[in-house]
């Protein structure tokens, strides 16, 4: 049977925003860009930051480090956080929720919820699933499928079919028990990327981020969103 494939969401804070305001999520934090990645620009983000989503081209000397990186790290091991949340992404284009799930599952302690939140109330029926479990768990969930292709069809740009080959890919960066993990549903674990704070955590998400971009010079398609607590 195919895994079931969703419109991808636009690498844009204002859908975001709204998608997360359309699950139950008080707008107390919102979706920003981040402009650029020197000091001076990004003292211009919103503090606090509790969360960094990157979107960058799946490239093939990227997917040469992924497993390259899987490999290592299941060979040396790591210290991930036992209270990380952590989804596996089993539906196509889904990389942009899955991202927004990381973001919040991780810093429910700082964000608010309606009542009634579909979101909230996932993340609950989730909490004691594995990765695998919780993948499936989202497959059937129709609250976040629909509110998911209605935001992939509000950004700026014209959404691609559900059968075009989309190469960019959405992670998160949260901050868990003074680590930084990167979370990607299509990695088999999360990623540590050592120790960080509230107050330099957007600095050490972001300086992640820069290997990211080191790794394909050529390549200009990088977008990085920080999930701030609103300052109006």
């Amino acid at each position: 049977m195919d895994s079931p494939r969703w419109l991808p969401l636009e690498s844009n804070p204002e859908v975001m925003t709204k998608f997360v305001s359309c699950l139950g999520m008080r707008p107390t934090w919102q979706f920003g860009d981040v402009y650029g990645l020197d000091p001076e620009l990004l003292s211009m983000v919103p503090r606090p930051v509790c969360a960094v989503l990157l979107l960058f081209p799946v490239t093939e000397r990227y997917e040469a480090f992924k497993l390259e990186e899987e490999e290592t790290l299941k060979g040396q091991g790591q210290q991930v956080s036992p209270d990380v949340y952590f989804i596996k992404q089993t539906i196509g284009n889904a990389c942009g929720t899955i991202g927004l799930i990381h973001a919040v599952a991780n810093n429910q302690k700082h964000l608010e919820f309606e009542p009634n939140s579909p979101l909230k109330k996932f993340l609950e029926q989730t909490s004691k699933m594995t990765p695998d479990e919780r993948a499936a768990y989202l497959e059937n969930d129709e609250s976040i499928r629909v509110t998911h292709e209605s935001s992939a069809q509000e950004g700026q740009t014209e959404a691609p079919s559900l059968d075009e080959k989309v190469n960019l890919h959405f992670i998160a960066f949260v901050n868990v028990g003074g680590q930084l993990h990167e979370l990607d549903g299509r990695k088999p674990f999360p990623i540590v990327h050592g120790k960080t704070t509230e107050d330099t955590f957007l600095e050490d998400a972001v300086g992640v981020c820069k290997t990211f971009m080191a790794r394909d010079p050529q390549e200009v398609r990088f977008t990085i969103i920080a999930l701030s607590k609103d300052s109006f």
